[in-house]
């Protein structure tokens, strides 16, 4: 053996392993543990999360749009823009969908945001249990203002200083600055219906170090993060879709379809579906009118855009003016779930939303507003809604109302139910378009990206809580 060959690696020895085979049974044991191995226990969560609101000064106003600071109306398109350039700006979408007797045509205002944030959790073992770090945050759209937040919650604006604010704090573990594990790193979109191709990096990272602990930010299990999710408008949406990527381990003895045809399905889905999309001018959109105080639909359906203005003493910038997108009413996200032999499955839905890269996403079987189609009978209804409007309570596996991304939405809240049914009311064949998954099959699909839609994704973060029985 010749000195050179001694001293040059051998390629056995650089290979590591593919995955972490232990990171699902750790997970496990977090969303197993309460208050018995927190670092605080719930009650005194509680208490915190009501002193961070009154040791700080929140206030939001709506306000005229003459009076949004930096913010204006484009002479030429009507877009709604900031006059840095960055930011996000309130656009105009076309959107074909469908042909022949299924098309459908339409046009809205939708936020376009091209910058790609941030959303991450800092965790780290005490007695051996996987905690997190989240933090109390307020966002102006938030109906009570603070809620639980990840560790870090950014737009590139936010952390690159374009409105010169103080630093993000904790930023330096998911940009390579401080010593981190990755548990998990996946682009995911946003809301669809609202967003025009916006997503984030959900990442967690580990640490073994010591994490000096600033004022605003506790420690929490998984296990009492799903105490919380039982709780209204605690959990903001940042921290759901950011749980949902977590490889959970779930113990399914088999599932109705393998998962080469769930994927088989899933691209049969997208090439079915016939989407077109073309931002256009705001001030050119259909069916939408431009007052002083909003834009609001013709029917006063849907949502509207509106200014506001914030002020925040915690926040990285104190005091500012935007718009925000107001749905009108609240929403109804909820899963169907039937047993087939004896494995728990969702029925999950290929859900167009014109605002997705790949035009569709997975969604839960019934993601609807009521009010807005309380004009319709009959099949005109759309599938499974009134079966969850109408679902005995013995039936309910789970039922919370949770805020939306309350950045860019104003008091936008949903119904979410996870909601047991027999094969009377969904077949084991249900119809074009929607698919029986196991929790486990989805939970996979999320680590995929752009798979499973962030609606879907709360939901899937009470399963990985173990909130939720099925």
């Amino acid at each position: 053996m010749t000195a050179e060959s001694m001293s040059t690696p051998s390629p056995l020895n650089m290979l590591g392993v593919r995955e972490d085979a232990g990171l699902p049974a750790r997970l496990a044991q977090s969303a197993a543990t309460g208050d018995m191995g927190g670092q605080i226990s719930i009650e005194q969560f509680t208490s915190w999360l009501a002193d961070r609101v009154v040791a700080s000064r929140f206030r939001v106003d709506r306000i005229p749009f003459n009076e949004m600071d930096a913010w204006s109306f484009h002479p030429a398109t009507g877009n709604l823009v900031h006059r840095s350039g960055r930011f996000f700006s309130v656009e105009g979408l076309h959107v074909a969908v469908g042909d022949g007797p299924s098309f459908h045509e339409w046009q809205q205002p939708i936020i376009n945001q091209p910058e790609v944030g941030i959303l991450g959790i800092i965790a780290k073992e005490f007695c051996g249990v996987l905690h997190f770090l989240m933090q109390a945050k307020m966002e102006p759209g938030n109906i009570n203002l603070v809620q639980l937040s990840p560790t870090v919650q950014a737009t590139r604006s936010n952390y690159t200083k374009a409105h010169n604010g103080s630093n993000v704090k904790y930023l330096e573990y998911f940009t390579g600055l401080q010593r981190a594990q990755v548990m998990v790193d996946v682009m995911q979109s946003e809301h669809g219906s609202w967003f025009h191709q916006k997503f984030n990096r959900n990442v967690v990272v580990e640490t073994a170090e010591d994490v000096v602990l600033s004022d605003g930010f506790c420690w929490l299990t998984l296990g009492q993060i799903g105490e919380l999710l039982r709780r209204d408008n605690v959990v903001n949406m940042d921290s759901r879709t950011v749980l949902a990527c977590l490889p959970m381990p779930f113990y399914e003895a088999g599932a109705l379809h393998s998962d080469t045809e769930i994927l088989s399905w899933y691209a049969a889905e997208r090439s079915r579906q016939s989407v077109e999309v073309r931002r256009v001018p705001l001030a050119g959109v259909s069916g939408w009118t431009r007052g002083a105080d909003s834009i609001d639909h013709e029917l006063d359906w849907y949502f509207r855009v509106v200014a506001v203005r914030a002020q925040a003493s915690n926040r990285e910038v104190s005091a500012w003016t935007q718009p925000l997108l107001e749905p009108l009413g609240v929403g109804v996200t909820a899963f169907l779930t039937r047993k087939f032999g004896g494995v728990p499955h969702l029925l999950a839905h290929a859900r167009v939303e014109a605002g997705f890269i790949d035009r569709i996403e997975l969604g839960p079987t019934v993601q609807y507003t009521p009010q807005h189609y309380a004009h319709l009978t009959g099949a005109a209804r759309p599938p499974f809604l009134d079966l969850v409007l109408t679902a005995d309570a013995d039936r309910i596996r789970y039922e919370a109302i949770h805020s939306e991304e309350g950045g860019r939405f104003l008091n936008a809240q949903a119904r979410y139910l996870i909601v047991e049914a027999d094969e009377s009311q969904v077949p084991d064949e249900p119809p074009l378009g929607y698919r029986w998954l196991t929790p486990g099959q989805l939970n996979t699909l999320v680590r995929y990206g752009r798979h499973v839609n962030v609606q879907a994704r709360t939901l899937i973060s009470v399963l990985i809580t173990h909130v939720a029985k099925l």
